[in-house]
């Protein structure tokens, strides 16, 4: 648990770096991927999926 909190952190951190620079390069999409994949295994993932859940249902209820 331990060793994949550091390594959603580590990717975190590189992925708002690069989103800071404004730059995306292959490389960066692979990290952006890892992130995802990490953070979907984490304890975290029931929360975001709730989240988006929320977020996808809020937004489906706007009409223009």
């Amino acid at each position: 648990m331990v060793v994949s909190v550091s390594v959603v952190l580590l990717l975190l951190v590189l992925t708002a770096l690069m989103m800071r620079n404004k730059s995306l390069k292959p490389s960066h999409a692979v990290t952006c991927v890892l992130l995802g994949f990490c953070l979907a295994s984490s304890s975290l993932a029931p929360t975001i999926q709730s989240t988006m859940n929320s977020t996808a249902s809020l937004v489906s209820t706007i009409r223009p």
